[in-house]
């Protein structure tokens, strides 16, 4: 073989080499853009699931907050228990009074 066919040889297979090693650059920039939707996709989704379960977090300091209500709402239903008891005593009090009195 001359030079010249080596060269021409040569150049082909330069040029072949390029042509696979641009395709290849393509495929990644083509995979990375891919990955780069699905990322953007999950992240979206991880924000959507995170807003609406941020209110199951919240819960514990609801129910804590109930309990508080309802021992307060005990207290109150007791002191009024007491109080109507009281009022009860008063109105028989004044009736008997009121009895004697009237004799």
């Amino acid at each position: 073989m001359d030079s010249i066919t080596i060269w021409t040889y040569s150049l082909i297979a330069g040029g072949v080499v390029i042509l696979i090693v641009a395709a290849l650059l393509i495929l990644i920039i083509l995979a990375a853009r891919s990955i780069d939707h699905h990322a953007k996709e999950i992240w979206l989704a991880g924000k959507n699931i995170a807003g609406n379960t941020v209110s199951i977090w919240m819960l514990k300091d609801t129910n804590e907050t109930a309990g508080e209500i309802l021992q307060t709402a005990g207290d109150i239903a007791g002191t009024a228990g007491k109080i109507n008891q009281k009022l009860d005593l008063l109105g028989q009090a004044v009736g008997q009074a009121v009895k004697k009195g009237g004799n």
